[in-house]
């Protein structure tokens, strides 16, 4: 049995205590746990072990996606009648194949809710690198927590290459970004719906927010420091806490959102519950569909905000670092190189020529 391979179980770790410790593992963890134990049952040291690997993860973002990938993984193992915990490296190394081949799921149109059918595109690189780098992750973990140590089955197993220059989610121009902020202080024709998406579309916007981050926020963490109004957040990528000015024109907006509401989720459901990502996907995806814009989610907003940061006339890269939270400045510069490769083409002066060419003699 897999779960014997560790000398001290982290399962049996955890319950040796008065309180259950998993009572205080995030979100991700508990959910990823659960679902293991429903496959395997209490007894294996899977579901504890990969839950606590989880709880290992710096940011709320990377537990989320390694658990999506570890999903991906225990599946395509379990399917082929191996407990993940004993995949070595001929299966891993055919994971990565079946990931570049299998067909993904997706909703079936008219069925049942909750009813999925693997048809859709195969699994992007990025996706393929997520679900690779989160199995080698867990491997990685369970041989720091084990007393005999355990072989990686991961580590020859390649990698998708992915160009950082490269992104598949369209950009918009500022113009566009203006459309857009108009059409949710317009759309709806309930007032609080309307408030609401405004109010989140110019935080995320001029406070240059991961969508995490900002879904995590509480109205107590809003604040004043030096003239500025702020928002404290707990959680930013890589761990740590950062204040965020916030400008006039979004603080208005937020403050008309909130309606003197003084405590619970910053951006929050009609009943008080927390906004989640997969609203705010639905939300933006209605906007632009309105606004007659390309469809893309949360993190194009983002790289929008340092994209059109940076095109400023006066703009000081270290400063949009700074601003972005990226920790290496060629991260943030690598928004300027994605523009440049679609602003500074030759194919427009070809065609242009072209274009001239082709006119009708009079």
């Amino acid at each position: 049995m897999p779960g014997k391979a560790l000398a001290r179980s982290p399962r049996a770790a955890l319950t040796t205590f008065r309180r259950d410790l998993r009572d205080l593992w995030p979100e991700h963890a508990r959910k990823l746990y659960d679902h293991l134990v429903g496959i395997y049952g209490g007894d294996d040291v899977l579901p504890t072990l990969a839950g606590s690997w989880i709880v290992n993860q710096r940011s709320d973002n990377t537990r989320r996606a390694y658990a999506r990938g570890f999903k991906v993984f225990e599946e395509f193992a379990r399917e082929h009648g191996v407990h993940p915990m004993a995949v070595k490296f001929a299966l891993a190394d055919a994971f990565r194949l079946w990931l570049e081949q299998t067909p993904t799921w997706v909703r079936v149109k008219g069925g049942r809710r909750g009813e999925m059918v693997r048809a859709g595109k195969p699994y992007s690189d990025a996706s393929r690198a997520n679900a690779l780098s989160a199995a080698s992750s867990f491997f990685s973990y369970w041989d720091k927590v084990s007393d005999d140590g355990v072989k990686n089955p991961f580590d020859a197993v390649q990698r998708p290459v992915i160009d950082p220059d490269f992104s598949a989610t369209p950009g918009y121009t500022e113009q566009e970004w203006t459309k857009l902020v108009v059409t949710a202080r317009d759309h709806h024709r309930v007032a609080a719906y309307r408030k609401r998406a405004y109010a989140l579309l110019l935080m995320l916007y001029t406070c240059c927010l991961r969508i995490d981050s900002l879904l995590n926020a509480q109205v107590e963490d809003l604040g004043y420091d030096r003239g500025h109004r702020v928002l404290l957040l707990e959680k930013v990528k890589g761990g740590g806490r950062k204040k965020k000015p916030i400008p006039p024109v979004t603080w208005h907006a937020l403050q008309d959102y909130l309606d003197d509401r003084t405590e619970g989720w910053l951006f929050c459901t009609a009943s008080g519950g927390q906004l989640d990502e997969p609203a705010v996907w639905r939300l933006l995806q209605s906007l632009a569909k309105r606004a007659g814009l390309p469809l893309r989610g949360p993190h194009g907003t983002k790289v929008d905000a340092i994209t059109h940061a940076l095109a400023k006339k006066d703009a000081r890269p270290d400063k949009v670092q700074r601003w972005a939270d990226h920790k290496d400045s060629r991260t943030t510069q690598r928004y300027n190189r994605r523009k440049a490769l679609l602003d500074d083409s030759p194919g427009y002066g070809l065609a242009a020529d072209m274009a001239e060419a082709l006119e009708p003699q009079s």
